[in-house]
């Protein structure tokens, strides 16, 4: 269990770095240590939720950058943070309703990131040494502004979630795009699981590579269901990918490659390719149908439940430390 603690510190940086290293430091010369729940007020410097601890925030207002340290839990609803946000090892950052200006970069094995109706800089998931489920990103109905470059865990982008800049993903567990819109390139390369693109659009090239556990792109397909296929204004490539391969009703404003793959891929005749096919020869749509097969082990594992049970925990903490002192 974590420790209970009734206030939260407001030290300078200068000790803060001293005692433990990894506190942020303010162009204030403060950090602001979070421990507990907090109101509407304004941070004037950068804050810290030292190693263990819950804090939750509701209306705050953080003009400096955020830490949170290992094992961490920090909750922010209805606020808003200036700088970027940095999240260790096992540390959990939930922000709903919420603005992160700066950007967010996960470290290797961090619990994970919830965005859900907020917006945030360029977002970093390192990578922990192998494609599991270690961490996760979960974004619903947000604005990315940058780019998501993720090399561990589960991506999910979901509900009307913008990246304005470009998706990249190597050896994650699975990276899925439902409903939702990146303004440049998709790259999904050497993941465990696979990768599910539906109702989505991709303003630039489209790239999977290397991928075990499949690629549907579109209804129909092993994966998961789903009631759409998507947009993609340039190339989509498709290679060296076990598990299956389906594209189904999509729109490709470009040329579709698909080669060496095994099994082949799976066209449906009912996308809409203006460049082409390069590679295994498209199926009908019966075919497609008929390509269905289990997904690779356990993938349907929900990183909404694990950001809810970590959400319920950290609030609960939080509440039992009091309020804090910002």
């Amino acid at each position: 269990m974590r420790r209970t603690v009734t206030m939260a510190l407001v030290t300078t940086a200068a000790v803060a770095t001293g005692v433990l290293g990894a506190a942020p430091s303010a162009s204030a010369g403060l950090t602001t240590y979070c421990i507990g729940t907090g109101g509407a007020v304004t941070v004037p410097n950068d804050l810290y939720v030292p190693p263990g601890e819950s804090c939750a925030l509701t209306g705050t207002i953080i003009t400096g950058n955020v830490a949170v340290a290992a094992g961490a839990n920090l909750v922010v609803d209805g606020g808003r943070v200036d700088g970027q946000v940095d999240v260790a090892a096992d540390g959990y950052l939930d922000a709903r309703n919420s603005t992160v200006r700066g950007d967010v970069v996960v470290a290797s094995g961090g619990y994970g990131v919830y965005l859900q109706e907020s917006d945030s800089g360029a977002v970093t998931v390192k990578a922990k040494g192998s494609s599991t489920i270690d961490t996760f990103l979960f974004a619903d109905t947000s604005t990315i502004t940058g780019s998501v470059n993720a090399n561990a865990g589960e991506v999910r982008l979901d509900k009307g979630t913008t990246v304005t800049g470009s998706l990249n993903t190597t050896g994650t567990y699975y990276t899925d795009l439902h409903d939702s819109f990146v303004d440049g390139a998709l790259s999904v390369l050497n993941s465990s699981t696979g990768s599910v693109i539906c109702g989505s659009a991709v303003a630039g090239r489209s790239t999977f590579a290397g991928n075990i556990g499949g690629v549907q792109v579109g209804p129909n397909g092993p994966l998961d269901s789903c009631a759409s296929g998507g947009y993609f204004g340039g190339n989509v490539s498709i290679t060296n990918t076990t598990g299956g391969v389906t594209v189904d009703d999509n729109i490709i404003n470009g040329s579709l490659t698909v080669q060496r793959n095994n099994p082949a891929a799976q066209v449906a005749a009912n996308n809409r390719i203006r460049g082409g096919v390069v590679g295994d020869t498209p199926a009908t749509a019966a075919a497609a149908a008929s390509a269905k097969r289990a997904a690779a082990a356990d993938r349907a594992d929900n990183p909404q439940e694990r950001a809810e049970q970590r959400h319920e925990a950290a609030v609960d903490e939080a509440a039992a430390a009091g309020a804090a002192r910002l």
